[in-house]
């Protein structure tokens, strides 16, 4: 007999020392690539109404929106025509202050490709939409969107 026996051979183990650099590469690239909710929406989520032409905004970090719809908080008034800039509800007078605001944290350059884009739900009586547009005006904003849902008319 001898002393020493002889190591079976089989499968090795398989190695896991790289495996906290994998989880940890993960973890940074998805907290790179992540963008967080710029805005809570003190609205209801608006019902956006139907096109049959629809083209999406490009450069999103250009587009300053504007939510109207109905407020969640009765203590705003009751109806669609609640008007929503960055997290607190406001009125249309409000509008062109916002807009000058968000025009001061861009570059000169970029000012003239900024778009407002107004997302309305589809019960929105059409006068405060008016009105929005108007003081859009009175600031000089003229690139305007108005969102929808593709669908048929």
């Amino acid at each position: 007999m001898s002393k020493f026996k002889k190591k079976k051979k089989g499968v090795p183990a398989v190695n896991t020392a790289a495996l906290p650099d994998i989880v940890f590469m993960l973890l940074f690239f998805f907290m790179v690539t992540t963008t967080m909710r710029e805005t809570s929406l003190q609205i209801e989520a608006p019902r956006l109404p139907s096109a049959a032409e629809v083209k999406k905004l490009e450069h999103k970090s250009l587009v300053i929106t504007i939510y109207v719809g109905k407020a969640k908080d009765p203590k705003y008034g009751v109806g669609y025509n609640q008007v929503q800039l960055n997290d607190k509800i406001a009125s249309a007078d409000d509008v062109p202050a916002f807009i000058i605001n968000a025009q001061s944290k861009v570059s000169e350059a970029e000012v003239p490709f900024m778009t407002t884009s107004i997302k309305a739900d589809k019960e929105s009586s059409v006068g405060v939409i008016s009105d929005i547009k108007l003081k859009l005006r009175d600031v000089n904003a003229l690139k305007l969107s108005l969102s929808a849902t593709p669908g048929d008319n």
